[in-house]
C-alpha cells in the first residue's frame, strides 16, 4: 500500500482546535459590530415597554440607509450634553462586567449607551402639547399607546397657556440634520431629549441623540423568557 500523503499545512492549520476558536471570536465580532447586538435594559424609563434589567436584541443594520424612524426603539450612544461622565477610575472588576454585558447582554452595559424612542427624526418639528395634551411632529399629534406615567395635563386647568405650565410642555423644535429627539416611554422617568426643556423651555436645552451615536434599533426582548415579545 503506497504511503499516506501528509495533509496540506493549510488543512492542520484550519483543522485545529485553537483556528477554529479564533475564528469563532472573529465571526462573533462581525455579528456584534455589524448585524446584531444584545443590550441590558438599565433604567426604568421605557416602562413598561422596557422593564429594568430586560434583555433586548438590538439590529444594527437600522443604524445604514436612511436610519430609524418616528416610533422606533433605538439603543444610541449618548454625548457630552447627557451629562453622563466618563469613569477612567473604574474599579477593574466593574470594567470586565461591563465588557461583558457588553458582548454577551448579561450584566451592566456601557454607561453612556442608552434607550429610548425616536420622536422627531431629522428636519422634523416636534412640540408638546396638542388641545388634548399629545406630542405634535409636523403638525400631527401622535398616538401613544406606549406611554406610561405623563406628566398631569389638564385642559383649561393645567395645560401650555395656564401658570404655571404643565411640565408635559414644551416648545417646537426642528430637529437638526444627522440628529434624534428621543424620549422614554415612561415620560415622567427618563432622562431623554426634552428632560431640561419641560414647563419653561430655556435656549440650549435641548439633547440629541446623533446619526454616528446610533447602536440599532431594538426589535426583541429575549430575557428573560416569560417576557418574550417582539418591539
Amino acid at each position: 500500500m503506497a504511503d499516506e500523503q501528509p495533509r496540506p499545512r493549510w488543512r492542520r492549520v484550519v483543522g485545529s482546535a485553537w483556528f477554529q476558536l479564533a475564528l469563532a471570536f472573529v465571526v462573533t465580532g462581525l455579528v456584534l459590530s455589524f448585524v446584531a447586538k444584545p443590550f441590558w435594559v438599565p433604567s426604568g424609563s421605557m416602562q413598561a415597554t422596557l422593564q429594568p434589567g430586560d434583555r433586548v436584541l438590538v439590529n444594527r443594520l437600522a443604524a445604514l440607509g436612511d436610519g430609524p424612524s418616528t416610533g422606533d426603539v433605538v439603543v444610541f450612544d449618548a454625548g457630552p450634553a447627557w451629562g453622563i461622565a466618563g469613569s477612567p477610575d473604574e474599579n477593574p472588576l466593574k470594567a470586565a462586567a461591563r465588557w461583558v454585558g457588553e458582548v454577551t447582554g448579561f450584566g451592566p452595559s456601557s454607561a453612556h449607551t442608552l434607550i429610548k424612542r425616536v420622536i422627531g427624526a431629522p428636519g422634523q418639528t416636534v412640540s408638546c402639547c396638542s388641545a388634548d395634551g399629545r406630542v405634535v411632529v409636523d403638525g400631527e399629534p401622535l398616538d401613544e399607546p406606549y406611554v406610561s406615567n405623563d406628566f398631569a395635563f389638564d385642559p383649561g386647568v393645567l395645560d401650555c397657556d395656564t401658570t404655571p405650565r404643565s411640565q408635559r410642555c414644551f416648545d417646537e423644535v426642528t430637529v437638526p440634520d444627522a440628529s434624534y429627539l428621543m424620549l422614554g416611554d415612561n415620560r415622567t422617568n427618563s432622562a431623554d431629549s426634552a428632560y431640561f426643556c419641560r414647563g419653561e423651555t430655556t435656549p440650549g436645552c435641548w439633547r440629541w441623540a446623533t446619526r454616528d451615536g446610533i447602536v440599532g434599533t431594538a426589535v426583541f426582548v429575549f430575557w428573560p423568557i416569560p417576557r418574550w415579545q417582539l418591539l
